[in-house]
Parts: structure tokens; sequence; C-alpha cells
């Protein structure tokens, strides 16, 4: 090779290299070599795996540490993960530049004045943790259980905090599903027990998503490439999203219908797979419980009054039960459901032909979007479910398999008895049916029940600016005589750190542990997060007490923290607290979080001991080494599967009667006196007693033994007993109101923003809020810059056509006005939104109340916040982001002004009376604005917040329910308590009953 041919190979990349005149010999070379060329340093790296948790997906990553200097210099995906596959989004390599974030908390900080003031001093772990290990202690001594709060968001991890409030006696953990995720849970939980769908896209011949799963939604990483996967190998995707997002601009079908109008289109798809016998009539014969259904002649006689039957057969056979489905739905037609979703009839029957193809092999998916933006939303996940369980497509290879299947959570060395409290704060007896915690409405809940909280945790969870009603939690937290002591465990600030007593500074994906298990595609896998910089320093020989001693200034990791705050509740293990933290392997003294996860990969995961030992390893340093596990793709088709001899041999076995034959008394089924033991301690649902008390193991299926599904009935519940017996029989089958009356009968499954209800001409819409940017999530993604320069406006989109009824373009101004409250954003006009709808994205418009503190300054605004009288609330933009001074060179380099407007903070609560989902969607008035800059102006009435809140809460039906309980024990739940805890006190009484 010539010189001159060298020095072109070289420079590809390089265009103001090859400006320069060419060398003439190498000479040359060497002299242009040491003046122009960029020096090529070779680094030497270290690479170890952890795991993200810049979203819940869970993916895998590599950290890059430099050899010389001991610092992680970058991430990027893991090879062998087995969900992810060595690919990321934007987030998970992003994590880097949140390592070195200067806006970072580094030390405990504790609050100096009053609440939201900003006065801050750095405050030792030392005192930090005696202050609130000795206020639990006292609320546990004094029988003020119910003052211990955990409020967390996505955890992260399975089992770990659950354990510690478990071994604490305290019915305290809090999430926040019920404005995530808790209505599409409902709607699959009243089928299948299990909560969750997990698709297997990868082998779907057709794949139906309800909203933006390909590109923002629940695992999307996973899911995309398996979704893409199958795609390039012929598979058709329908996305129903009113929004066109980028998933639905790769969909065969954009389905853009009426927000909340989704359950009438699926129904319509459902009509045409029965009405023309194109559904797999052996799997809904075997597998759903149409036997009880026949059986309940009062409940067909209801639907006869109801209009939905025209006759009653006499005899009680599957023949008999198809007759009734095709009557139920034959009112669903493709030409109604067009009238009343916006939708083509056409493409309704298109669908349905994609779906009757596809068969087994039909994939579906709901997380948020339409189940958890209106009232009723659960009943658009439990009318999709219903199109796969017409199919058969339930478990098998290319279907929607249940998340319980392919999740596994090992056991731990200690097992903490079931509490026996009930905590009416989270778990009020107004949502019996609720999924999970009514996390959202604890402000209200109590004020109502004139309640208090002693100690609060905030932990992933951002409860002031994520949830709505932002203005009633800062009202909680400046109530001294409310919340006691709130701590905040965050890598950065928050809107609601800013509210805190003590914020502690936790680690990154980087810098802890965490063990968990998610539903991503048809395998079963563990994860391990753990502290990089510590495994390294580790191997170097270097001796580490706790994660703090690898981590920036005094990071330390939640297990750590709940280990060594345990100890300081019970010193003495009087309480019995401190047991479930001592060494298995040094009895009497205190477990390490090596111990910890020691334990559990030598004792409780199939498989991990003989693969790290063909390694030539320990579990231990396997899961170091690649920080994943597959433990096995055996997961379909768990319903058929045959009960073991060994339980078989002392079972009580009760066949099914011939069909058409009555069931009643008989309770077929396995029944054993004790349940058999399963290695995985992944959340089930149940148990399932008979009258005398013996445990359902099995159900019998054409004379098998087989395992069946978790719900009282063994099988899929087309008819839903326990909305029968928990007082909403009237929906207790997938329905949908066919008309005005209807409407007016059935509001609770009737979205608060039906199109017909709301007028465009007098400028009322419907606000769509929930739809996220892929690039950001929650408050998880501050501090990482990258992302924030990508992404950081969320402006209302408006149809071109209500843009000319509203007099306005893009760019301009205009006032969004709930009914508590207002906000002010500039209009992006797109046609990417159905007329009659705006929307906005959430994820952004974070705000601080001081310059340095409060918020990232990345991505938040300086705002000024005003209470006037009777709790009248304001926000008025100091500035947006500007550059600023700091260690970060690029901090001056910020060249973005705008951090968007916090939408949350101006809606009510809208709680959902049966699932308890936040229903988001919100009826607006929109118009333009005039008369100056006004942008990201908020007023919010929280007088009128609480009045929207007593509104909603008479929509309920409270327990108790059958026997005096106040939830179906069956029924998941994140933190069991024992059954006797589920029996209502006599005597008490119940919001509804409080007249203020």
């Amino acid at each position: 090779m010539s010189i001159q041919e060298k020095h072109r190979e070289l420079t590809k990349g390089f265009g103001h290299l090859r400006s320069h005149p060419e060398p003439a010999d190498w000479d040359d070379w060497q002299e242009l070599d040491a003046k122009v060329w960029p020096r090529r340093k070779v680094h030497h790296y270290e690479l170890i795996p952890t795991v993200c948790f810049n979203c819940e997906a869970a993916c895998g990553l590599l950290a890059y540490i430099d050899k010389e200097t001991g610092e992680v210099r970058r991430l990027e995906g893991h090879p062998l993960h087995p969900a992810s596959r060595g690919r990321n989004c934007a987030k998970g390599p992003a994590t880097v530049s949140q390592m070195t974030n200067p806006e970072r908390i580094l030390h405990p900080m504790k609050r100096v004045g009053k609440r939201g003031e900003g006065n801050w001093e750095r405050v030792s772990w030392e005192a930090a943790l005696d202050d609130i290990a000795a206020r639990i202690r006292k609320s546990i001594l004094d029988g003020r259980k119910d003052e211990v709060v955990y409020h967390v968001g996505r955890p992260g991890e399975d089992e770990y905090t659950e354990r510690v409030l478990k071994a604490w006696g305290l019915d305290a953990n809090s999430t926040h599903t019920n404005v995530c995720s808790s209505g599409g849970r409902t709607g699959y939980a009243f089928w299948m027990g299990m909560d969750r769908p997990s698709p297997d896209y990868s082998n779907a011949k057709f794949i139906l998503m309800m909203s933006s799963h390909l590109e923002a939604g629940h695992y999307f990483n996973p899911n995309a490439q398996r979704i893409i996967e199958a795609q390039q190998k012929g598979t058709k995707i329908a996305a129903v999203d009113t929004r066109l997002s980028n998933t639905a601009s790769k969909a065969d079908y954009w389905v853009s219908p009426y927000p909340g109008t989704e359950a009438a289109l699926l129904l319509a798809i459902a009509n045409e797979l029965i009405r023309t016998d194109r559904f797999n009539h052996e799997f809904v014969r075997q597998w759903t419980n149409w036997r009880e259904f026949l059986a309940d002649r009062q409940y067909l006689q209801d639907l006869k009054r109801r209009q939905f039957l025209q006759a009653i057969p006499q005899t009680q056979t599957f023949e008999d039960f198809v007759d009734v489905i095709k009557q139920i739905y034959s009112h669903y037609t493709p030409e109604w459901a067009a009238e009343e979703s916006g939708v083509p009839a056409q493409q309704l029957r298109d669908i349905a032909d994609e779906i009757a193809k596809a068969g087994t092999a039909f994939a579906s998916n709901i997380w948020r979007n339409a189940a958890a933006g209106h009232r009723g939303g659960w009943m658009i996940s439990r009318s999709l479910m219903f199109l796969n369980v017409l199919m058969g497509a339930v478990g098998e290879e290319g279907s929607t398999i249940p998340n319980t299947w392919v999740k596994f959570v090992p056991a731990r060395n200690t097992a903490p008895a079931p509490i026996r409290e009930w905590n009416e704060n989270h778990w009020p007896r107004e949502y019996p049916l609720s999924y999970f915690e009514m996390s959202f409405m604890l402000p209200h809940i109590l004020k109502k029940r004139k309640k208090r909280m002693e100690v609060y945790f905030t932990r992933v969870m951002n409860p002031v600016w994520t949830f709505p009603d932002g203005f009633s939690w800062i009202e909680m937290f400046q109530d001294e005589d409310k919340v006691g002591c709130h701590v905040t465990l965050s890598p950065v600030w928050s809107e609601t750190a800013q509210f805190s007593d003590y914020v502690l500074p936790m680690g990154l994906a980087t810098e802890r542990h965490d063990l968990h298990s998610y539903e991503t595609h048809a395998a079963q896998w563990i994860g391990f997060r753990q502290p990089v910089l510590r495994v390294a320093k580790q191997r170097r020989g270097e001796e580490i007490h706790d994660t703090r001693d690898a981590n920036p200034g005094q990071v330390w990791e939640e297990n750590e923290f709940w280990i060594e705050l345990s100890w300081r509740i019970d010193p003495d293990g009087k309480l019995g607290i401190r047991q479930h933290f001592e060494s298995p392997y040094r009895p009497g003294e205190k477990i390490t979080v090596y111990e910890y996860y020691q334990w559990i990969f030598e004792n409780a995961v199939p498989g991990l001991p003989e693969a790290a030992a063909a390694e030539d390893m320990t579990p231990m340093e396997y899961m170091q080494r690649y920080a994943a596990f597959e433990i096995t793709k055996d997961v379909l088709a768990v319903h058929r599967r045959k009960l073991d001899d060994d339980v078989l041999q002392d079972a009580d076995v009760r066949p099914e009667p011939p069909e058409g034959e009555s069931m009643a008394g008989l309770e077929p089924g396995v029944w054993v006196d004790k349940p058999p033991h399963n290695a995985n301690h992944a959340p089930m649902p149940g148990p399932f007693k008979n009258q005398q008390g013996q445990f359902r193991a099995g159900v019998m299926v054409d004379g098998h033994a087989v395992k069946g599904f978790p719900t009282p009935s063994g099988r899929l519940e087309f008819f839903s007993t326990t909305l029968r017996d928990w007082g909403w029989p009237e929906y207790a089958i997938p329905i949908y109101p066919r008309d005005k009356r209807e409407r007016d009968e059935m509001i609770h499954i009737v979205s608060q923003v039906h199109h017909k209800s709301i007028d465009n001409d007098k400028g009322d819409y419907m606000l769509l809020p929930t739809f996220r940017l892929p690039t950001l999530i929650h408050s998880r993604t501050n501090g990482a810059k990258w992302l924030h320069e990508t992404a950081h406006t969320n402006p209302v989109w408006i149809n071109p056509i209500d843009a000319r009824k509203l007099g306005v373009t893009t760019g301009d101004e205009v006032r969004i006005t709930t009914e508590i409250g207002s906000l002010v954003d500039k209009v992006w006009v797109t046609e990417g939104i159905k007329p009659g709808v705006i929307a906005m994205s959430h994820h952004l418009g974070r705000w601080r109340l001081h310059e340095t503190t409060g918020s990232d300054r990345w991505n938040s605004a300086l705002v000024k916040m005003n209470e006037g009288t009777n709790g009248n609330w304001q926000i008025q933009q100091i500035h947006g982001p500007q550059p600023w001074k700091s260690t970060d060179p690029d901090t001056q380099r910020v060249w973005w002004t705008d951090g968007g407007v916090h939408q949350n903070i101006i809606f009510p609560v809208q709680p959902d009376p049966i699932s308890g989902m936040m229903c988001w969607h919100q009826r607006i008035h929109i118009e333009k604005v005039s008369g100056g800059r006004h942008y990201g102006e908020i007023q919010v009435d929280t007088k009128k917040a609480y009045q929207a809140f007593e509104k909603w809460l008479q929509l309920t039906r409270p327990a108790p329910g059958p026997g005096g309980l106040y939830r179906p024990v069956w029924m998941l739940r994140p933190l069991k308590p024992h059954p006797d805890a589920y029996v209502m006190p006599e005597g008490t009484v119940g919001m509804r009953d409080v007249v203020e």
C-alpha cells in the first residue's frame, strides 16, 4: 500500500484532515500525524455487567471501567442478557452521564426551616438512621402501625422491600400502580387471575397493540426487538391509538378511535369471530367457565331483561353457550362500532380476518393508554383478552402468555410471617377490587379519615409531579401534623424532595444491588443489578465494608440501608424483626448484602449452581460475571400440564359432571390438604379453598387432572363470579353500553370524556395525557443531560381542523382549563391526532422553587409558587433551563430554554370505582391566550380538587363483600396479609360514612 493510499484509509471519516495535502513520503506522513491527526489513545477496560434502571424493562448494561483511572467511561448493551440481547435504547447508556451529574445528591441532607423553603444541611448517615428508626420503633410499640408508609414507584427488584415491611409487621407498602397499570391489570385478572400479559411477539402471526408499545410502552426495548423480527418475517401489526405514535406509523393498521370507546370496537371484532364461527370452539369449551355462566339462571334472566338476550336456553350444553354469546354480541356490529368509536367498519372486519387467520398465534397487549385513561378502562383490557380466549391464543407459541409463567422470584433465606394488619389508608373499603393501593388519593384519604403518617418514605416516587392534584400533596407535606417525617430516597432532587425532611442519596443502576425477573418474552430469567465499581475493587483485592466505599460521596444503596435500619428498629431482637436480617452463614451477626444474594444463588435458583460449576465458579461469581441467568424456555401451556403423581396420590379428585348436568355443590377439581411446593415465589393469585378447607391443586378437564388457571373456577373466566358476588353483576361478562340509555345505566364503564358528551364548538375537548417520549421516564431520567438535550418540550397536539376553529397556529399559547385549574402551553398543529382530541406528553414540565435545589437544572424551570387564600395556588415560570457553571463543562453549553409545562398538577383525582385506576383523560376547555407571554402559568384550587374526590367516591360500592371481607382473598396484593386481616371489623366506618 502506498503512503497516499494509507493516508486516504486512515482519514476516512475525518473530512477536515482530507483537506491537507497528501504526504509525499513517510517522513512527511509522520510530520502530518504529529501536527493534525487525531491521537488514538489506547484504553484498557474491565467489563462488568449490570442492569439498567432508567425504565422498567431492566435491559442489560456493560460498564466499561478504565483500568488506569478506575472510572466508568461508558455503558453499552450486554450481549448475554436474555431479554435485551445487547441492544439498548438511549436511556441505558445515558446512565453514565447521570453518574457524573453535578446536580446529583452525594451526601445525606436534612431540612432546616420549613418544608419547601430550600434550606438544607449535611447530616451523617448515623444521625439519620437513628432518628428514622426511633420513629418507626415507637410507632410499632404504640400500636400506630398504619403511620409508617413506604411509597415506591417501579421498584426495580422483586420481593426485597416487601420482605422488609413484612418483617416489620406493617401493612405499609404503597405503590404507583393505580396511576400506571391497574386498569389493564384488572381486566386481565378477572380473566386469568394473573394480571399482566406477556406476548410471544417473535412467533406471532398477527399482533394487536393497544397504544404505542413498540415505541414507548411496557418493556418496550425487549418487546420492540421481537415485534420488528416478527414484522420482518411477514407478521402484520395493528396499533390502536388515537394519536399517531411512532408505532402506529410503522403498523399495517392504524386504528384511531375516540378515546374510551376501545371496548366497543374490540367487542365488534369479537362478534365477527363469533358470528362466523371462526373461533376455537374446543379451547373455549375446555378452558372457560361457561358452565358457571349458564348455571346462573338469574343472571341470564337479567341479561334478557336488559335486552342482551332474546331467549334463555332450556338446557346447559356448550352449544347452548355458543348460541347465548351469539345473541349477546350480535348487537356489536362493525357498523355500530364505527358510529361509536369513529373507526371504519371495514377496518374492524379486516382486523377480525387477520385474527382468524393467525389462530392461536395471535398476540395482543395493552398496558396504559386507554386502560389507564378512562372510567371502565379495565373493560378494555377484558375485551381485548376476550379475543385471545376466543382464538385459544393463550399460553401458546406466538400468543399472549400470562406473565407469571415467564417470571421467576426465588425464595429468601427466611420468610417473615404474614402481617396481620389491614391499612385502610392504602386499601380503603370503598375500593375492594382495586389494583392496587389507592396511593394517588392519599392526601384526601388522610383528610377524610382524619389520619396522619409518622414516617413516610418515597423511593422512585415523585407524587408532587407524577400524580394528579400535586398541590394537595404539597398541602399535606407542609402540614407537620399530617406528616411527621418525610424521607426521600433518591439520587437526584425532585419536586417532592423539596418538601422532605431527609433526602438520602441512593445509587444509580451502576451503584446498587437488585434481583428481578420480568416478562419480556417467552422465557423465564433473572437479572442481577450490581454496583460495578464495588465489584471491580473487590476483584483487585480492596476491602469493601459496604457499597458506600465504592460509590461517589456517601451514596449508598437501599438494600444495605434497609438492613441497617431494621437492626436499629429492633436492636435486641425482641420485636422479632432482627432475625430476618441475620447472616445465614454467621448466626446472630448482621447479614451482608453479598451474603443475602449468595444464599439465593446457592439455594433458590434452579440450574444456577450447576451452570456455575460447569465454569468452575461459585453461583455468586457466576452472577457477578454474567448478571443474568435464563432458567427455562419451557413456559408455554402451563395450564395443560398434568399434575405430578405425588400430588395426586393423596388428593381428593372430583370430576366434572357430564355436560348439561348441574355443578351445584360439587366443587370439581383436585383438592389437597397442603399446597404443592413451588420453587418460584412469583406472586400468584389464591389460595383457593373448598368448603372443607382443602386447597385446589388443579382442575379436571375432560377427565385429566391438570394445573389450570389461578381463578375461582380454575379456568379462564368469561363470567366473573367475583364481580357478580362483590356487587358489580352488570359487568361480570365483557360488555359495553349500546346507546345513551345504557351509557347512563352503565356509567361505571363509560369514559368520563365520552365524545358524545363534549361540544367542540364551545371550546370543550378531551385531553389525552397518557403518552410519553421514548427517551424519558418520570424522575428516573433526571440528570441524563443527553436525553434532555434530545427532548425537552411537551406542546399541545391539535388537529388542523380544531386549530382553525380555535384560531391558533403552531407556537401560539393556549390555556387549558380542567375542573380544578388551568395551565398555559404552546400549540403544535398536527394531523397526528384525531379531531376533537388534544394531547400532551407527560414526563416533562419539571420545576424547582430554588435555583440550586428542587429539580434537575438540565430540564427544569425555576418557578415562583404562590399560595393564595383558601386553597388557591399559582405557579409562574421565572426562567427555563439555562447555562450554569459547575464541574461539568457541558452545563455552560445548555442551549435549550424550554423544559415543558407540568400538566398532571391541574388534574383532579378520578379513581375508577372498580379497578381503582386514576382515569387520566380530562374534560377540558381550551382557548387562545393573548396579551403577552404566559407560558407555563398554572392555577389550581385545592378546594375544588377535594370536591372532585368526593364526587368520584360516590360511584363506589364499598366492602364488606362475601364473608365480611375487605377484599377477595384470591386477588393479588403486593404485600399480602394473613387471611384474618381481610375480615372487616364490625362497627367501623368508611369514608362514605363520614359527614363533614
